[in-house]
């Protein structure tokens, strides 16, 4: 980036942001600490009204905007990548918010790049569970109370429970693994708690507001973690033994079950190293490759895979 480019997007991020520090800039843009402050020097001798705070960072004065700047291509595209995954993978809502942020920045567009996007539009794709009947709507509902501290009400079906139980929830964030959850301070509990979208049968959102809470998400799977703990786990994998799609699916989903490191072996097979921290929910995965994974430690894993194979053949093949 050169340097007209760089203080053109150090502008935008004062504009988008009421504080920026010059460390965060730095290392946004790659550059040293002295040559984010020698263009911030070069804004305020432009006319850009800048006000600095010792240990806190920079800001524009209130009121202080510059027209519109015009996306670049690349920027576009990627906002449509963007519009194609919240029409796939949050809520009806969302997917509508989305569509109608994506029509604003079209019609801000150069009519050769609207014509760019309009081509490229069929050749994005989302695969997944459509949004709008996983997740019942709620998705919307959530980052408006996450965003607001409101108290929200659920109806929530758990895992390990026959019925569904009611809750008040202080909601802190969201966020997407194999599907959405939401981590609130949950009232009943008395803790901070996991709930998955999918498993909410009914939500309501209520006019209460709760303290500001300092925790993050970041903290929240700090302290469950520590609190679950890691066990090592060592597999020795043949890939030969399996089938190539298996193979593959193996890769794409290890990091998911706490992979680490994997060693090449002079047999062509690999020594794979995980932490994870409940072993059943590991043997789930390792049994489809019965043949090809041998367990090294701990041997309580091997107890578990046990188990899940002989009540797959209890259920499969026996005889009535």
């Amino acid at each position: 980036m050169n340097r007209f480019d760089r203080i053109t997007a150090i502008l935008i991020q004062l504009q988008a942001k009421r504080v920026v520090s010059g460390p965060a800039l730095a290392e946004r843009f790659g550059v040293s600490l002295r040559t984010i402050y020698r263009d911030l020097r070069t804004l305020e001798l432009a006319g850009v009204p800048l006000y600095g705070e010792p240990g806190v960072g920079y800001s524009l004065a209130e009121g202080y905007r510059l027209p519109p700047v015009l996306f670049t291509r690349e920027e576009a595209t990627a906002l449509l990548t963007a519009e194609k995954l919240a029409a796939r993978l949050t809520d009806a809502p969302t997917a509508r918010l989305s569509g109608a942020a994506m029509d604003k920045l079209r019609a801000v567009l150069r009519r050769t790049d609207r014509d760019y996007l309009e081509t490229l539009t069929p050749h994005i794709q989302v695969l997944g569970p459509v949004g709008q009947s996983g997740y019942l709507n709620i998705y919307q509902q959530l980052v408006t109370a996450v965003a607001a501290q409101q108290v929200v009400h659920l109806r929530y079906q758990g895992a390990e429970t026959d019925q569904p139980t009611a809750r008040a929830v202080e909601p802190i964030g969201l966020y997407l693994s194999r599907q959405w959850h939401i981590v609130a301070y949950c009232r009943l509990r008395q803790a901070f708690r996991n709930f998955r979208l999918d498993r909410i049968q009914q939500l309501e959102i209520s006019t209460e507001i709760f303290a500001a809470r300092p925790e993050t998400l970041q903290q929240y799977w700090a302290a469950e973690a520590a609190r679950r703990g890691r066990e090592k786990v060592v597999l020795r994998f043949q890939p030969a033994a399996a089938p190539p799609a298996s193979v593959q699916h193996l890769h794409d989903t290890k990091r998911q079950y706490g992979w680490i490191q994997e060693e090449p072996l002079p047999d062509g097979g690999l020594e794979m190293t995980l932490l994870i921290g409940s072993l059943p929910y590991l043997a789930t995965w390792l049994l489809p490759y019965a043949g090809a994974i041998t367990v090294l430690e701990p041997p309580a894993l091997r107890e578990h895979l046990r188990e899940l194979a002989q009540r797959a053949y209890n259920f499969f093949c026996t005889t009535e």
